[in-house]
């Protein structure tokens, strides 16, 4: 029956990030090549942390695996960084429109692989990988967990995970809280509830820093630091998605405290940035 579940849910996710490939909505432009350019320009400026975050430059002549690709954005960086890159998506959209974006920006197909690749089944061999980097993508599988493990066993021993999950507490949370919960009547619910039933695809989740930090420690991981940063949703300065195109979203928006927000710093950021190391010296106890 909970296998049925995950299924299901699994399907749900894969639908809408094939209906919405992740920044897609930035790019208007009716030139393709213009179109995906404006969605790298409006990724970076909404989200500046990426760049010193993943830390491109680093990936020269390392093996660089990274899970859920979107259109290419930052995968294309990793290539132009001379990164040996696989790129791998649960959703044909993104391996098709990445592809397009890299042949637009003249980068040769030898120089990568794509697949569309379930993240908690990823089909490499152990010690594949020096870097394995995901945006914003893993909180979003059914099984979470099982997906940090894939990374940690296609890991080479001394590699590197980089991902962001989403955070909690967060003013991304707060604000889903405010309108599905407060507004709605229902004060007892959760405010990861809210981001699991509202926040993007269904069965989202959010992670408190100790509680990654636990979740990589179980599975074998060291060097494990994390930071917190305020996201473009915590400062409402996204596009909102179809479903939050109403006037009251809009006032909303306008009329939004960000002072307030920048306030108090990014210790209530919806983005949480992780790091961590596979030790040189890998146990067997996860065989």
């Amino acid at each position: 029956m909970a296998m049925g579940r995950e299924l299901l849910l699994k399907q749900q996710v894969k639908a809408y990030w094939e209906h919405e490939p992740c920044d897609i909505r930035y790019g208007r432009s009716s030139d393709p090549l213009h179109c995906f350019n404006e969605v790298q320009r409006k990724r970076y400026e909404l989200e500046p942390i990426i760049l010193d975050f993943a830390n491109f430059s680093r990936g020269e002549g390392r093996r660089v695996l990274e899970i859920g690709i979107g259109i290419g954005v930052d995968f294309s960086n990793w290539l132009t960084h001379k990164a040996s890159a696989t790129g791998v998506d649960i959703t044909s959209a993104a391996v098709e429109l990445t592809r397009k974006h890299l042949d637009l920006q003249r980068l040769p197909r030898s120089a990568y692989r794509l697949s569309q690749t379930d993240a908690e089944n990823l089909p490499f061999q152990e010690s594949s990988f020096d870097i394995v980097y995901s945006w914003g993508v893993l909180h979003h599988t059914p099984r979470t967990e099982l997906a940090f493990k894939e990374v940690f066993r296609v890991l080479s021993p001394g590699g590197t995970l980089k991902a962001m999950v989403y955070h909690v507490p967060s003013w991304t949370g707060w604000l889903l809280w405010l309108r599905h919960g407060l507004l709605k009547g229902d004060l007892h619910v959760s405010i990861k509830e809210i981001i699991s039933r509202y926040l993007e695809s269904p069965g989202t989740k959010a992670y408190t820093s100790g509680e990654i930090c636990q979740l990589l420690a179980e599975i074998g991981f060291g060097d494990i630091s994390t930071k917190t940063a305020l996201g473009p949703s915590d400062l409402l300065r996204i596009d909102f998605s179809d479903k939050y195109h109403s006037f009251v979203y809009q006032v909303a928006k306008i009329i939004y405290p960000r002072w307030l927000v920048k306030m108090t710093g990014n210790k209530y950021g919806l983005l949480l940035l992780v790091e961590a190391q596979k030790p040189a010296t890998v146990s067997r106890m996860l065989k």
